[in-house]
């Protein structure tokens, strides 16, 4: 079991301290998100903050959770994550979804806002990234998005490719069947359904149906407290239902000063 924290609040220059007193703290990951209009709220673009975490870090993972594909040219994103994969020596993660359309970064300046164009969309940029990650020469032709022959270097540190997590809303086939195709779960619950331990059992199980759980990973997000051993008893069933990396990720009460408590107190104790 893994365990990381998304910071939630703070500039890219409190980032980058946060990251290194995480990893000094005994944190796995270490994590950003990704928008770019939300209310009111301080907004910072997830690739420079993630740059400057890695600046100051040597051993955590980093990614933005989650970076909606949708609204992003492929073959730009393929660049940074490439990038910023080199720049940290080959500890980048790439967690994907749909994206959250009450971002004013979507319907207000004319992203695709519809739930299957979006889906369409990211299906087609997972293929480009994989595709130019690889430094061969790559064209693509989809319904979204096509060009010619292009090769990209340097590749990624990773080999063969950045590890992609991507979103899955239960019980959706076409929600669940990307991220069985890929490297990693976001789980979630739509409407209807108790989201808890005995539900994310059962898409782990759904994907062991459809591929081996070697290497892949389940990620689930909650809040727990400052104890490490009280942490790690709350952590203890999503562990034995499957996780394999447990994120930190408190919204509401996640400004910097209380990130920093969080990070000092240390991750649950597994």
């Amino acid at each position: 079991m893994k365990f990381g924290i998304i910071l939630t609040s703070g500039s890219p220059l409190e980032a980058a301290e946060l990251a290194a007193e995480a990893e000094r703290a005994g944190w796995d990951g270490v994590f950003t998100w990704d928008g770019i209009a939300v209310g009111s709220m301080d907004t910072y673009d997830p690739w420079v903050t993630m740059a400057a975490m890695a600046m100051t870090t040597s051993r955590v993972r980093l990614g933005a959770i989650v970076t909606p594909p949708s609204r992003r040219r492929p073959w730009k994103l393929a660049r940074e994550t490439a990038s910023l994969d080199v720049l940290s020596g080959g500890r980048l993660v790439l967690p994907v979804g749909l994206g959250a359309p009450d971002d004013s970064g979507f319907g207000n300046v004319g992203e695709a806002t519809e739930r299957r164009e979006r889906a369409e969309r990211l299906d087609e940029t997972l293929a480009i990234l994989a595709g130019l990650w690889s430094g061969d020469p790559f064209a693509y032709s989809g319904h979204h998005f096509r060009f010619g022959k292009m090769t990209f270097r340097p590749t990624p540190v990773q080999r063969p490719r950045v590890p992609v997590w991507v979103v899955g809303a239960w019980p959706s086939e076409r929600s669940m069947g990307p991220a069985a195709r890929w490297d990693g779960l976001l789980p979630h619950a739509l409407p209807g359904h108790e989201w808890g331990p005995p539900l994310l059992a059962r898409m782990r199980d759904w994907i062991a149906e459809r591929r081996s759980l070697d290497g892949f990973d389940i990620c689930v997000e909650g809040v727990t407290v400052d104890d490490p051993q009280a942490a790690g008893a709350a952590v203890a069933p999503w562990v034995e239902a499957g996780a394999t990396w447990w994120i930190e990720s408190d919204w509401e009460r996640g400004t910097v000063m209380r990130l920093r408590d969080r990070i000092a107190a240390g991750p649950p104790s597994a």
